[in-house]
């Protein structure tokens, strides 16, 4: 059973980033209707946005790419290097699917388009926020054109994993949370966790979603 996050102790903090006033108006009436979501404040572009984050911690950022100023594609690394816990889902209006692998590799926690509607949106910062990822079939297509689209000797080719990093690994492309992994593999989520940022050091990803373009590259999620 999952856990019951609708209590007022287990609220999930967003923060809207767009230049679009309607686009965001609509987001915040539709998302501020639900129990377990609190929207924190706007910005109109990543300048602001980082100026914002100085002062409150969101869980989740929802990104506009395309924004004045400073745009979404800039804003991304800063806010993982400086804030790495925050959740980021990148919002557009094109479904570029080497764009979609870029932003991923560089630590986007899911893409969506603008035309999704609220109760995908809600779905996403929900599985951002439980289990860092949120994967559709636009991110997986993405991922796997971009797979695709490498050279066969980027990455180190001569990697070493153990039976219970390919495990932890097989675990991670079927979308498991870290908990879950956690149960299955009987260690607890901190070793998981530990394991996992060993994985990305050993493969030279930057990111979970790196280490998903890794596994399927090498038919490890195959196992």
């Amino acid at each position: 059973m999952k856990t019951d996050r609708n209590d007022t102790a287990n609220m999930i903090n967003i923060v809207i980033a767009d230049d679009h006033v309607l686009y965001r108006a609509g987001v915040k009436t539709a998302l501020s209707q639900k129990k377990d979501i609190k929207v924190l404040a706007e910005a109109d572009n990543g300048m602001q946005l980082l100026n914002l984050l100085k002062h409150i911690q969101p869980d989740v950022i929802l990104l506009d790419i395309e924004m004045p100023i400073m745009n979404g594609i800039a804003t991304l690394p800063e806010i993982k290097q400086l804030y790495p816990q925050i959740k980021v889902i990148m919002l557009t209006m094109h479904d570029d699917h080497s764009m979609i692998a870029k932003l991923m590799e560089l630590g986007a926690n899911s893409y969506l388009t603008k035309n999704s509607d609220s109760e995908v949106i809600y779905e996403a910062v929900k599985t951002c926020y439980e289990q860092e990822y949120f994967f559709n079939a636009l991110t997986n297509k993405a991922l796997i054109d971009g797979l695709r689209n490498k050279r066969s000797d980027d990455g180190p080719s001569d990697v070493k994993l153990n039976e219970k990093e390919i495990t932890i690994l097989r675990l991670m492309c079927e979308e498991k949370s870290t908990k879950e992994i956690a149960d299955i593999v009987d260690l607890s989520p901190r070793t998981v966790e530990a394991i996992r940022d060993k994985l990305k050091s050993k493969v030279g990803a930057k990111s979970t979603a790196g280490l998903i373009l890794y596994a399927v590259k090498h038919n490890i999620a195959e196992q």
